[in-house]
């Protein structure tokens, strides 16, 4: 079940409602649409100037955790449910969380306390006690499968209704910025109305700005030895993703640093890959395995030669532009893959 259907199963009926909810996930845009819509479902028609208090948010370097204590301790008054949301809850301390975590022992039964993560790390304290007596909505999208299971859900329960090829040009144009897709939709049914059927001649008028490709996608593209592709992701990670120069710069250094790491390393399966690698999943480290076997001594040390040349010139040693240096070192790169060792 996705993160938003969760939610609303979750907090359909008074009835339904937790002590607490922990929003999180990876997009900063669709964590705030849920929790949005998860306040909305608990309000449930009622008065939100009653029955909602928020706390922390933009522009709030901190906030006083007691303040939030007391809101959840207060009955409801001319209300079913009081609502306490609390934003950024990433920027809570480990003493914060212990004082939520003591008040989640012996929750109000008229109180619903909303924890809307955000930058930082929730401590995990919390995090447990959540998952304990409320509910975790996680937005995350996932990437693969589940990142096309979780568009395919969230286009069923969409305003309208949008034909394959409507709906696989859609997937292509957001990338991966899905937080686009309720805005979107909201459009598509504004101008055609709710239950239409959108074709893509339909939709394509609606589409701007491609979305951000996720920083894989670049090194995938130059590990299969794609220039093409390569430089086309380029491009989009630096016209629609806004990502700088030196960002995308980041992202190769690192993504070669991990081969080098592993060059020689005597590492003979993902799993000790990713402890050299000091990674969690042993996916990235598998990739980074098979390049760093492939490629070899010699063209990882050229490639190390060709950042760090890249590197100079993004600093201002070429009157090369930016974009124009990252194009030359990607399409280098790439051709390093095709070269004989």
């Amino acid at each position: 079940m996705s993160a938003t259907k969760a939610a609303a199963v979750t907090a359909g009926s008074e009835t339904a409602a937790r002590a607490v909810y922990l929003v999180k996930g990876n997009d900063p845009s669709l964590v705030a649409q849920a929790a949005h819509g998860l306040t909305e479902r608990l309000v449930d028609g009622g008065d939100p100037s009653l029955m909602v208090e928020e706390f922390g948010g933009p522009g709030v370097d901190q906030f006083d955790v007691g303040a939030v204590i007391d809101a959840c301790t207060t009955p409801a008054f001319l209300v079913d449910r009081r609502v306490v949301v609390v934003r950024e809850a990433g920027q809570l301390t480990s003493g914060d969380a212990k004082r939520l975590v003591e008040y989640l022992d012996d929750p109000l039964p008229t109180t619903a306390l909303v924890l809307v993560g955000g930058s930082g790390t929730i401590p995990q304290a919390l995090v447990k006690a959540a998952g304990a007596v409320g509910e975790v909505v996680d937005t995350s999208v996932g990437t693969g499968r589940a990142k096309s299971q979780w568009l395919v859900d969230h286009l069923k329960g969409g305003p309208v209704r949008l034909e394959g090829p409507a709906a696989a040009r859609l997937s292509e144009h957001l990338g991966e910025d899905m937080g686009r897709l309720e805005g979107l939709l909201s459009t598509l049914a504004a101008a055609y109305g709710v239950g239409a059927t959108v074709s893509l001649d339909d939709l394509e008028p609606f589409l701007g700005a491609a979305g951000a490709l996720a920083p894989w996608d670049l090194t995938d593209a130059i590990d299969a030895g794609e220039t093409a592709k390569a430089l086309t992701v380029l491009h989009r990670m630096l016209e629609a993703g806004d990502s700088h120069p030196l960002v995308v710069m980041s992202v190769l250094h690192r993504h070669y640093r991990q081969m080098l790491r592993l060059d020689g390393a005597g590492a003979t399966s993902p799993e000790e890959a990713a402890r050299l690698l000091g990674l969690r999943s042993a996916f990235p480290a598998k990739k980074a395995l098979a390049q760093s076997r492939r490629l070899g001594t010699a063209r990882i040390g050229r490639a190390i030669q060709l950042l760090a040349q890249a590197d100079l010139g993004l600093r201002g040693t070429t009157a090369l532009s930016g974009d124009v240096v990252l194009e030359v070192l990607v399409a280098r790169l790439s051709r390093l893959v095709r070269q004989r060792r």
